[in-house]
């Protein structure tokens, strides 16, 4: 037997408390005098739930109830006697009135008691709709926290999806700028090598062209540019990679707290969409004992707002590194660029001017071994003149020595005589200066074949250092990587 309206197959985990023995009034029985009874749990989980009471009262033997106080029984003077004093062997137990007494009593007990059985079941019909509203309602309660959680983890995720795809954006910006920084501070290897080769070049230069001039200064300024651009560049890389691994640590964090809220908002979506008649509902018993939780909403909300901001300070620091960085890059190459062209101005300075010796020297050159050509030419003639006057002064010593081999008188002091002597003496004056013009145009010519020696040297001094400082340094400066090339935008 069920009572009505009840629902079938109901199943409570806790054993019912005794009924009291006396049921209070319909009017003091509330709300909250149900609210922590709870029903009876029978020992298997396959039997409806059934009052139990009700078996047991009518497997009773009906009696008689005690007289109540309204009706305290009959006097002693009217107590029927146990044996009948009425002839003829009639006996009588009880009289009319007492049998109407027990008719009323019987009507009064069973209307007492069909009365607070109404009140029962007007209470457990209460009792039933205030479980069932009560089990609606924290349902409905637990439903409506679910559905908040599940709103507030998808803020959340929106939040870390918003910063990890910003995070990402950056970090991909500053390993771009990570690769320009290491190609810039590979293409400054070149210039340095380009400065230090041309000052070993330079050192082949011969004699007095050996000098530290301008080019020299401008390349020992140079290398001392690019090793400070290399340095700095070096540092700022190292930095660029340490916000790199910051960069990352913060992205892990973030794709780490989006992976745990996915899982989270579809465990709380899934619990959210819950019903009583969805599938895969079990019995968990002792389950509302165990806490596995590690947080409460406040710490929860406050590790993904501490991921963010970490999020948003490593982006923040890194976005400020980029700016430097690109800083950086266009001041080294705009200083190396400016020191570079220096270096090519005097280059060209240099070369103009060594050009201009060198033509000078080649005109001087030209100059000199005509000139050598002339006094030789003179120098021939000299020597021509002074066999041609040798010749004559033979003749007129010859005839004055003849004329010595006159006899007696005839040694006569003529007028033959002193003009041979004259002509002698001439002659070797002639002879003298000849000489002395031979030795100064001999002289000279020595000088100009020194001086040619000399500006022979010379241009071969000017023509090595052109050719080292026209074809070797400035053929090796031509291949000197553009601004572009060390901004590292290629």
């Amino acid at each position: 037997m069920e009572l009505y309206g009840y629902p079938l197959k109901a199943k409570f985990n806790q054993p019912r408390p005794p009924p009291p023995k006396v049921l209070p009034a319909t009017s003091t029985m509330t709300g909250s005098y149900y609210k922590n009874r709870m029903p009876y749990h029978p020992e298997s989980f396959s039997m409806p739930w059934m009052p139990n009471s009700y078996y047991k009262a009518a497997a009773l033997n009906p009696t008689l109830s005690p007289l109540t106080e309204s009706f305290p029984g009959l006097p002693p003077t009217k107590m029927v006697p146990f044996v009948s004093e009425r002839p003829n062997g009639v006996f009588s137990r009880h009289t009319l009135d007492d049998w109407h007494r027990s008719n009323m009593t019987n009507y009064k007990e069973s209307e007492t008691t069909r009365h607070n059985a109404e009140r029962l079941r007007a209470d457990l019909n209460r009792a039933i709709k205030d479980v069932y509203q009560q089990g609606k309602r924290s349902q409905g309660e637990s439903t409506q926290n679910l559905g908040e959680r599940v709103n507030d983890i998808e803020y959340w995720k929106s939040e870390l999806c918003i910063e990890l795809d910003a995070m990402i954006r950056e970090t991909n910006s500053l390993a771009d700028m990570q690769k320009r920084l290491e190609r810039a501070l590979a293409d400054t290897e070149g210039p340095f090598q380009v400065a230090h080769k041309c000052l070993l070049n330079r050192e082949k230069r011969m004699g007095i062209d050996l000098v530290s001039d301008d080019v020299e200064k401008q390349l020992i300024e140079e290398i001392k540019i690019i090793r400070s651009c290399r340095e700095r560049l070096q540092q700022c890389l190292d930095t660029v990679n340490a916000q790199l691994m910051c960069n990352k640590e913060a992205q892990q964090e973030l794709e780490k707290d989006l992976a745990d809220k996915q899982l989270g908002h579809h465990i709380d979506s899934k619990c959210y969409q819950m019903k009583n008649t969805s599938r895969g509902l079990h019995f968990f018993k002792g389950v509302e004992r165990i806490d596995a939780t590690v947080s409460v909403p406040e710490t929860w909300a406050r590790f993904t707002d501490n991921n963010i901001f970490r999020s948003q300070s490593a982006r923040a620091a890194s976005a400020k590194l980029r700016a430097s960085t690109e800083s950086l890059l266009m001041g080294t190459a705009d200083e190396m660029w400016r020191q570079f062209s220096k270096v090519n101005d005097a280059f060209t300075s240099r070369i103009t001017e060594i050009a201009n010796a060198k033509s000078k020297i080649q005109t001087h050159l030209a100059k000199t071994r005509q000139e050598i050509f002339q006094i030789e030419t003179k120098i021939q003639v000299i020597q021509k003149t002074i066999r041609d006057k040798e010749a004559q002064l033979k003749v007129a010593q010859t005839r004055l020595d003849e004329r010595t081999r006159r006899p007696n008188v005839e040694l006569c002091r003529d007028a033959a005589q002193l003009r041979l002597v004259q002509e002698v003496n001439e002659i070797n004056e002639t002879l003298r200066n000849l000489h002395q013009c031979l030795r100064a145009s001999e002289d000279m010519l020595q000088m100009l074949v020194r001086s040619k020696g000399v500006l022979e040297h010379d241009l071969v001094v000017k023509n090595n250092s052109l050719f080292i400082d026209q074809e070797r340094c400035m053929g090796m400066r031509k291949s000197y990587p553009s601004t572009v090339q060390i901004l590292g935008y290629v």
